[in-house]
């Protein structure tokens, strides 16, 4: 039988996140959430154009949308799209948190994320239960979303 530590399929640049997180005080880590908003990038112009084509993830408090672009294998590196206004710092820096953490990675690394990261960045004191659910449908959609755009027999277990 072996033995994983609870991380082991957390992506190293999502576990370095949570690890930061975990590393600090509440009020830290609320300021450190909020540096994650102000980092999210810009939708480049091709979406940002076309807003039907981003999906609204309507458990977050505030309007957030997102997309995901995946290659045509588990192999190749999925790139996150988030949408948020600047007035909604909190959705942001979910959104943040998880376009740092995830994007570029392969598709079955994402899709073997745990549900439960939302929950380890120690911000469930300091967070709503309803911002916190909007982070775990942020991860749920685009799971969904990469899920829909692998196909099915290139995932493989490794």
């Amino acid at each position: 039988m072996s033995t994983t530590s609870p991380s082991a399929a957390v992506p190293a640049q999502l576990q370095e996140i949570v690890d930061d997180f975990q590393a600090m005080t509440e009020p830290e880590r609320l300021e450190l959430l909020l540096e994650f908003s102000r980092s999210l990038p810009d939708l480049p112009a091709r979406l940002a154009d076309h807003p039907e084509l981003l999906e609204q993830v309507v458990e977050c408090q505030s309007p957030l949308f997102l997309t995901v672009e995946v290659g045509s294998s588990q192999d190749q590196p999925v790139e996150l799209f988030f949408s948020a206004p600047p007035e909604a710092p909190t959705t942001r820096g979910f959104a943040g948190v998880l376009h740092e953490g995830l994007n570029g990675l392969p598709a079955a690394e994402i899709l073997a994320v745990p549900a439960d990261v939302p929950d380890r960045l120690g911000l469930t004191r300091a967070i709503t239960p309803l911002r916190m659910r909007g982070m775990s449908a942020m991860l749920g959609r685009i799971k969904r979303k990469v899920a829909e755009q692998v196909p099915a027999d290139t995932l493989t277990a490794a």
